[in-house]
């Protein structure tokens, strides 16, 4: 288990995808701290390895070579099942296509991760309504996908991604189906969260506009990290 203090710590991480005689390098030596509380924008071209490298990050996927800390634990160390539990405990994620499944209302959909969970459902219903309340949705809890707009359908996947009180989120461009205006508001909820609960986001995106919205911005192309600067979030 390392110390490093850090929330995310990766060292020397490769990931390589092989079809028959092809062996494509999807990450090379990928090298990468990020601290609690940071909001990190993974931007770079379609193909440059964004989606590989938080896959890699979150366990959602193996590496080949080298290591990556969540936290201190070595996600090496841990088995199929362990990942899973870790993710489930302390992981929230975001995607662009939502999610969410369309006969379930709002609150129900929040309140799934927690009942598979086996949370008892009187407890997932309270904590999904004081979810949908933080995201500004309480209004909206008995409402199917269907009858949301795009912004508000992304709300309830942030609160759903939020139950667990995730010390990381996640998001694989949570903004790609949203229309400018929409996606403001949306990092802008994502902003409010981090600095209200000190939650940390890692997001891939290819939106300038969110990158300028996060405390850093890492540049991928060719699957290796070409720049890792700081930034004033707008």
């Amino acid at each position: 288990m390392e110390q490093s203090g850090m929330m995310i710590t990766a060292h020397n991480v490769k990931k390589m995808y092989r079809s028959g005689q092809l062996r494509v390098e999807a990450l090379q030596c990928i090298n990468l701290e990020i601290a609690e509380a940071e909001i990190v924008a993974i931007m770079g071209p379609s193909g440059c390895g964004k989606t590989t490298l938080l896959n890699c990050l979150s366990g959602l996927d193996t590496i080949d070579e080298g290591d990556v800390f969540l936290r201190g634990w070595n996600l090496r160390d841990l088995s199929d099942r362990e990942r899973t539990e870790y993710r489930a405990r302390h992981m929230g994620f975001i995607f662009q296509d939502f999610n969410l499944l369309p006969v379930l209302t709002a609150v129900e959909n929040v309140e799934l991760p927690l009942l598979l969970a086996k949370v008892p459902s009187r407890q997932a219903r309270k904590r999904a309504l004081e979810m949908l309340d933080l995201v500004g949705l309480a209004a909206r809890a008995s409402h199917r996908p269907a009858e949301l707009s795009g912004g508000q359908r992304q709300r309830v996947t942030i609160a759903r991604a939020l139950t667990n009180n995730p010390a990381i989120v996640w998001g694989d461009e949570p903004t790609g189906n949203l229309d400018s205006e929409t996606a403001l508001e949306i990092m802008q909820l994502l902003q409010q969260l981090n600095r209200e609960q000190g939650q940390t986001f890692v997001i891939v995106t290819h939106a300038l506009e969110v990158g300028r919205m996060s405390h850093r911005i890492i540049r991928m192309r060719d699957g290796r990290i070409i720049s890792d600067e700081p930034n004033t979030p707008t």
